[in-house]
């Protein structure tokens, strides 16, 4: 299986993560912490860092941290220079950004880093983040037909320079073979660009290409352009039907279905028992008791129950005679794991910090039940790898990079060393040079 550590905001998952003991509460402005997460990670030998953004502020900052970096280019910089192998991966829109500089900032990261760069591109619908930019949000359809336009234009000025353009000729006094540096003259109905850009191949060829949209659009968009997809299944059927349609799609436009690899969020809290792992996230709930009311709410809702604090002890398990009423919701795959837990006689309060309504399935427990939770989904086809997102980032990457990766080496379930030097090399998939489509 493949690793990415996705890196929040330089706390955790969770968005109280910063008032946890031990924490820099400034951790958000310091560059110095993505630099130690980001090395930690690479002495697991995680494929990749990765970093989600929306271009807005999407949370209350009273009790909450922002959910992405300041600038995640800025942040991957200070990375590259701090790390050699892990693979450096960001989204930016294809939907508020002009392709010509999505084309500059990530090629010239990926010289910089040696060929470890990755683009996930994404549409962006987030009304906020288009207020932003003096926009609305367009439909979907329109937002995808200018993220093929958008990509299509990136690839070509990726590949404005021919691989050999860069001569350095000291004596004929020939920086470069302007012959083999040409504008690429793409016009569309939303993007254009002359070209080229002034940057040399990296040592991979390009930057690989990520995606994360769901739908028929989506997996049209990543069986076309994508490497890599980053996907939010909340239970293996799902996963698996996803992985499936995402290399059926690839194999409709031409590609090798191995190309493309997908990776299924995953959260987690490690403890030396189940127990502490538990109590790490009922801490973390905690901090923030006046959102206790609508998490017990949304928990009825997924098990058809009428759930509320002002009725119930949410440290007591539900009474008999109400749990024979309730019943996994049907539009929500993650209703089957809460109800299986009150059915346990877990509390209210237990069955919310085993993360039931978080939006990536949770694990909270020792290493070994987090290793096997990775090991089923991997071994059942669910997913080529994981997109793991720590509770808390100050302790829980070490936990993990110490505890759990040494567990799933055993087991021949993830390498021990990097396989290259490049990122694509690191995936598996091909050397890219240019437009694919």
């Amino acid at each position: 299986m493949q690793l990415a550590l996705q890196m929040v905001s330089g706390y955790g998952a969770e968005f109280s993560a910063w008032r946890m003991p031990g924490t820099d509460p400034a951790a958000y402005t310091s560059m110095d912490r993505y630099v130690e997460g980001a090395k930690l990670a690479e002495q697991g030998k995680f494929q990749m860092i990765f970093i989600a953004d929306t271009p807005a502020l999407t949370v209350d900052l009273g009790p909450h941290t922002p959910s992405f970096p300041m600038d995640p280019m800025l942040a991957l910089m200070a990375i590259a220079r701090e790390t050699k192998h892990i693979g450096l991966v960001a989204t930016l829109s294809t939907t508020f950004n002009y392709p010509y500089n999505i084309a500059r900032q990530f090629k010239a990261l990926d010289v910089i880093s040696n060929g470890r760069v990755g683009w996930n591109a994404v549409t962006t619908s987030e009304p906020l983040a288009a207020a932003n930019f003096g926009n609305q949000v367009a439909n979907r359809k329109e937002r995808y037909d200018m993220a093929h336009e958008s990509i299509q234009v990136v690839q070509a000025l990726w590949g404005s320079w021919e691989s050999d353009a860069w001569t350095l000729d000291v004596e004929g006094g020939k920086f470069a073979d302007m012959d083999k540096i040409q504008p690429i003259n793409l016009k569309g109905r939303y993007y254009a660009s002359r070209g080229p850009l002034p940057i040399p191949p990296s040592e991979q060829g390009q930057p690989v290409i990520f995606q994360a949209g769901g739908g028929n659009e989506g997996l049209e968009l990543a069986g076309m352009y994508a490497s890599g997809v980053y996907a939010n299944p909340y239970d293996i059927e799902s996963a698996r039907e996803h992985r499936q349609a995402l290399r059926q799609s690839a194999a409709r436009f031409g590609r090798d279905p191995d190309d493309i690899k997908m990776y299924a969020g995953f959260m987690f809290s490690i403890g030396s028992t189940e127990e502490e792992g538990l109590e790490r996230r009922r801490q973390l709930m905690s901090f923030n008791p006046e959102e206790i009311p609508s998490r017990v709410r949304y928990l009825g809702s997924m098990v058809g129950l009428p759930l509320s604090v002002n009725s119930l002890d949410i440290d007591q398990p539900l009474a008999t005679d109400m749990l024979k009423n309730a019943y996994a919701n049907p539009m929500d795959p993650r209703s089957h794991r809460a109800l299986e837990l009150l059915q346990k006689g877990l509390s209210i309060r237990d069955v919310l910090s085993h993360g039931v309504i978080n939006y990536h399935p949770v694990v909270a427990g020792t290493p070994v039940q987090v290793a096997a939770f990775l090991e089923e989904w991997f071994l059942a086809g669910a997913c080529d790898g994981f997109s793991v997102v720590p509770d808390i980032a100050y302790d829980g990457v070490a936990d993990f990079v110490e505890k759990v990766v040494p567990i799933l080496q055993e087991r021949g379930l993830f390498h021990k060393d990097y396989e290259g030097k490049t990122l694509r090399e690191n995936m598996g998939v091909p050397y890219q040079y240019g437009r694919l489509i």
